[in-house]
């Protein structure tokens, strides 16, 4: 069989698992979608996505994943449809969804548009910090029909980001954080970012915030100028060990940071996707940045 044909035919039963009834709703890009009502198939465009969605308990929707959708473990078993930023669209519609989840920074437009153009509805999500992902998944626990979930997720997510607000000493100084994404060439973050985000609503100054864009690279003159008080490292940053990285940090003793011995390297899954991980991910950060406000004796 050939390739239009197979797209053709894959098209018709795409369509036909649609046909039924559908609800208008309106997703985090402000588009508003038609999707089935109910939905019974769905292939995750992201591994943020694919997170949420076991998160929200609806893991039996989903049909396919993107490369890299690792979390749960048995999200690792999904068919996979190529990368977030590399969508393989025939092997989409080879798994007949009658909806796919998609991420506005990362997903190129021109894929979710031709997964329109071939009649699969597509809701977007666009989380830019960490209000904004507590929406994101108000917003997929509506459309999964798992709000009752959704709206756990969220108070959680909200009363633990208040949590480290209110322990903060809102008049103590911020020490100068750097946050280190990669080794070589050193990128880290700037405005913008969710780590930006993380690091000032933890007590903190992000050196990097001015540094150019959102992922600046920089070099071992930059961080010196900086002189980083406590400096953050995620782990295998660059594909590097733990001990190698923290070596590249200790050839520098004149920085506050080392002589103070505040060199931390921290879980890379806690702030590299739009999940409630990143709630994890402050709670370190503030521990890191103000271990004066944290005790063993806290929970």
């Amino acid at each position: 069989m050939s390739r239009f044909i197979l797209l053709f035919v894959c098209c018709l039963l795409v369509g036909g698992a649609a046909a039924g009834h559908a609800r208008q709703v309106v997703d985090q890009a402000g588009r508003t979608v038609a999707v089935p009502d109910p939905i019974r198939r769905v292939v995750s465009l992201a591994p943020s996505i694919t997170e949420i969605v076991y998160q929200l308990g609806r893991q039996d929707l989903l049909k396919g994943a993107t490369l890299y959708s690792d979390t749960p473990a048995e999200a690792k078993l999904l068919p996979r449809v190529g990368s977030y930023v590399r969508i393989d669209v025939e092997k989409v519609i080879a798994l007949k969804p009658d909806l796919c989840l998609a991420i506005k920074d990362g997903n190129p437009l021109h894929t979710v548009a031709r997964l329109e153009s071939l009649g699969i509805p597509v809701y977007v999500v666009n989380p830019k910090n960490l209000d904004e992902i507590v929406e994101m998944i108000m917003g997929l626990g509506i459309l999964l029909e798992a709000e009752k979930q959704a709206t756990e997720i969220a108070a959680d997510m909200r009363q633990r980001i208040r949590k480290v607000v209110d322990r903060l000493d809102q008049e103590a100084p911020r020490p100068g954080v750097f946050f280190q994404i990669d080794a070589e060439p050193i990128v880290s973050a700037g405005r913008g970012t969710f780590i930006h985000e993380l690091i000032v609503t933890a007590g903190g100054r992000n050196l990097a915030a001015d540094a150019g864009n959102s992922y600046p690279k920089l070099s071992w003159e930059d961080v010196l100028h900086y002189r980083p008080e406590v400096a953050i490292v995620a782990s295998m940053a660059g594909g590097h060990s733990r001990e190698s990285l923290l070596s590249g940090w200790y050839k520098w003793p004149q920085l506050p940071a080392v002589k103070n011995n505040r060199i931390h390297v921290v879980d890379a899954g806690l702030v590299d996707r739009p999940t409630p991980r990143l709630i994890e991910g402050l709670e370190t950060f503030a521990r890191l940045i103000h271990p004066e406000l944290y005790s063993d004796q806290d929970e």
